[in-house]
């Protein structure tokens, strides 16, 4: 284990040697990794020098009877997921893989789970622990191989989703979980009107681990042992489909062609009426809505606590969103506005974990 620290210390130390010479030069740093994910958030700032995290790779410690792997941060998704299908282990939160590129530390960033969320939980309820380069150019470590607070904060848990804006993600503590023994595919078609109370009449029971509505048929994927699955199947009684829609809806396939313009990720209660009618794919058992070019801003209908949304470029705006500021104004607030108070907490975690404003300012808010 000593080695493997010592290795670790030393492909991190350019990392945050480029850190301190953003700190004295006063200049704003784009954390990057496979980029596979440029489309969510807001863009780079335009005066931005990128922090290219791929070449500080590989697996730390990996313990399968222990249900524990330790990255660093630019080793990317896919391996890591080779790595775990060879011991029949999985991510069980099934983090989305856009362009076979994606990276670990991307993927805590960023924080977005695929359609086993509401059956087997988010990223951040599998991040066991994180190093990180801080805004002052130090570098610390937060949890562990066991779940923990540090200093008052779950910083574990704060950096998910975070985009990059707390600091510099050098490795994570992931657990993993067993592998499902087999896992079955099957569709129902129907109007979306019946969806939700189909859904809700299914036997609580039952081994699912994702439920998908597009084009008119809900699938149900169930997932456990060989005699389980056998017997949810029976009690489902629907025609048996390819599994590999899954992968396809995770990676947004159907949803980001060259004419999509304006793609919402919304999402809601499960049990909620909003945006059925009008979502082209409803994902996480009615909890994710996806509205495709709708002809109105979704957040308008989301007051109080009725959910929130996210604006995500189709394809078509890629480019248009990595260009200057002053043609940007349209799309700066991509995330849900904050209220005051949240935004305040928001604000003061920023500057206690990177005071001068270096990593990946805007991302996430304008002001952050």
């Amino acid at each position: 284990m000593a080695q493997k620290n010592s290795v670790l210390e030393r492909s991190a130390e350019s990392l945050v040697q480029q850190v301190k010479d953003a700190i004295d030069d006063k200049s704003v740093l784009h954390i990057q990794g496979g980029g596979s994910k440029a489309f969510y958030g807001n863009p780079a700032h335009e005066n931005s020098t990128v922090l290219n995290m791929l070449h500080h790779e590989g697996v730390i410690d990996y313990a399968p009877e222990e249900l524990m792997i330790h990255v660093k941060a630019g080793t990317r998704l896919a391996d890591v997921v080779r790595l775990l299908k060879e011991n029949d282990q999985i991510l069980a939160f099934e983090p989305p893989d856009f362009n076979n590129e994606s990276t670990i530390g991307g993927v805590v960033a960023a924080g977005i789970s695929g359609p086993r969320r509401p059956y087997a939980g988010s990223v951040r309820d599998f991040v066991l622990g994180v190093t990180l380069i801080t805004g002052s150019g130090d570098v610390l470590s937060f949890g562990g191989q066991v779940m923990k607070n540090v200093a008052g904060y779950d910083v574990s848990r704060l950096v998910t989703g975070a985009l990059g804006t707390l600091g510099v993600i050098l490795d994570v503590s992931l657990k993993v979980l067993p592998a499902p023994e087999i896992e079955k595919t099957v569709l129902r078609k129907m109007s979306v009107e019946k969806f939700l109370p189909s859904l809700q009449s299914l036997p609580k029971n039952l081994p699912l681990s994702a439920v998908a509505y597009e084009d008119g048929s809900m699938r149900i994927r169930i997932s456990g042992s060989r005699v389980a699955v056998d017997a949810a199947l029976e009690v489902v009684a629907a025609d048996e489909i390819d599994s590999a829609y899954w992968q396809k809806a995770n990676t947004l396939a159907g949803l980001t062609e060259a004419d999509t313009n304006k793609l919402w990720r919304v999402s809601v209660a499960p049990n909620s009426g909003l945006f059925l009618e009008q979502a082209a794919r409803i994902d996480w058992a009615g909890g994710l809505r996806w509205l495709k070019d709708p002809e109105f801003d979704p957040r308008e209908q989301l007051s109080g606590n009725a959910g929130h949304a996210t604006f995500l470029t189709g394809q078509g705006m890629k480019q248009r969103m990595r260009q200057s500021d002053s043609e940007l104004n349209e799309y700066i607030d991509v995330f849900q506005p904050l209220a005051e108070p949240l935004l305040g907490i928001h604000k003061r975690l920023k500057k206690q974990f990177d005071p001068l404003g270096i990593f990946n300012p805007g991302r996430m808010y304008k002001d952050i």
